[in-house]
């Protein structure tokens, strides 16, 4: 069996947790860009990852607290799937990524690191952007900072416009 190591995730996982669930507490502290959320739905919100796997990590997640996949009411998952979808068309216009990984980790055996407030994850992916740093040097390099990539999506948000509006397709990375 191989081995997929992610020494940067440690940063992660060494963090003091905080009280509560950071999914039901963030929508509650009213600075949007301070706490990365994207785009708040109805049912649900956009919110960057504070620890990213790379530049644009978004997650969507439902604004009840909930575990539970199959307790999705049929509107929430409706509102997920959209977001998530809106998501790609978002991470596209702003980031031009070559691909995207998709998912949800349920449970904490299954790598959820927030394991009681289901979350879809939305990690926008280059061609080589897994190079000689992580591998040999344990460090994995995010080329902009959080509230950087945070204003370059809000940004690309205004030009897309809300979840559900008309709107063009990602222009070709080549324009």
């Amino acid at each position: 069996m191989e081995k997929l190591w992610a020494p940067w995730r440690m940063a992660y996982i060494e963090v003091p947790r905080a009280e509560g669930c950071v999914f039901c507490t963030k929508p509650a502290e009213g600075d949007d860009r301070e706490q990365l959320i994207l785009y708040r739905g109805e049912l649900c919100f956009v919110l960057m990852n504070l620890f990213p796997y790379n530049n644009g990590h978004l997650m969507v997640t439902p604004y009840r607290h909930t575990a539970d996949l199959p307790s999705l009411t049929a509107e929430e998952q409706a509102e997920m799937m959209a977001l998530t979808q809106y998501c790609v068309t978002l991470l596209g216009e702003a980031m031009r990524p070559d691909g995207y990984n998709v998912g949800m980790n349920l449970g904490r055996t299954a790598g959820a690191g927030i394991a009681d407030h289901l979350h879809m994850h939305v990690v926008p992916r280059w061609n080589g952007d897994t190079n000689f740093m992580p591998v040999l040097g344990e460090t994995k390099v995010l080329p902009d900072a959080l509230h950087g990539t945070y204003d370059r999506l809000a940004a690309a948000l205004q030009r897309v416009g809300p979840p559900g509006a008309d709107r063009q397709p990602p222009r070709d990375k080549t324009v």
